[in-house]
């Protein structure tokens, strides 16, 4: 069976059911849902798109799970993964999902065509999905400034292994030390910043970036490479060998997308 890490790792690299969420709480962090279905055709990706554009996004944002991202790679491929990214604010609200949407009439109808397909004319080959808990230094999901406007962007989800859990938690603590604040300073806009908690290929944590274009992007990553920051933090013997791979890849919105 294909992992979320190796789909991605053959990319080009560089409470009661009815009762209402609970409040955010800005004191605690967030969990991520972040979802990946494999698709063989460009007829599947504009059907997963469809279904989360009209029946999912509209039933998880009457829940109070919102912004909801849903994105595809930058170039275009009938092989290409369509990545759904869902925001909540604890796990019981995680939990009770599968349930509220199955209580959900209007999601019922708009979802039905979706959920009928048959085998032989599947909406989508696999789903992978893991569950991430935010970092301390950016416990809230912030979407880029051009999501209002739907105007074009570019985002770099970012995968990092490390070679034991140890590491991992060390790899986060460093994050936390100054890594985290110096991508929002020089502008490489992160949308969250998350440890892996249910998932393959652990330990990993996953994050991901945004900007303007490709050009401006590189800029604001070697305006990162170059910052004394950086520098004194990756120099620093107590966060040697925190990480054993990355993989990245570059997305871009669907029209499902709400990020």
């Amino acid at each position: 069976a294909l992992t979320l890490a190796a789909l991605l790792g053959t990319l080009p690299s560089g409470s009661a059911q009815s009762a209402a969420p609970a409040a955010a709480d800005s004191a605690k962090p967030q969990y991520y849902e972040l979802r990946v279905y494999s698709t063989q055709s460009e007829s599947q990706q504009k059907a997963v798109s469809d279904y989360w554009q009209h029946a999912a996004v509209p039933a998880y944002n009457r829940m109070g799970i919102q912004p909801v991202g849903v994105f595809t790679e930058l170039q275009d491929s009938p092989t290409n993964h369509v990545f759904v990214l869902i925001p909540c604010d604890s796990l019981e609200i995680f939990a009770a999902i599968p349930a509220r949407l199955a209580a959900d009439a209007a999601y019922q109808a708009a979802a039905s065509s979706f959920m009928a397909m048959p085998k032989t004319n599947a909406a989508y080959e696999r789903i992978e999905s893991s569950l991430n808990v935010a970092f301390d230094t950016m416990k809230k999901l912030a979407p880029p400034p051009s999501a209002a406007e739907k105007k074009p962007w570019i985002f770099e989800l970012r995968i990092y292994q490390s070679p034991s859990e140890s590491k991992g938690i060390n790899k986060v603590r460093m994050f936390n030390s100054g890594e985290t604040a110096l991508m929002r300073d020089v502008g490489l806009s992160p949308v969250f910043f998350s440890q892996t908690l249910v998932g393959s290929q652990m330990p990993n944590l996953v994050y991901m970036l945004s900007g303007e274009n490709m050009d401006e992007h590189k800029k604001h990553w070697d305006a990162f490479r170059n910052a004394p920051v950086w520098k004194q933090l990756s120099s620093d013997p107590q966060f040697k060998d925190n990480v054993s791979g990355i993989t990245n890849l570059f997305l871009k919105r669907t029209p499902a997308s709400q990020i």
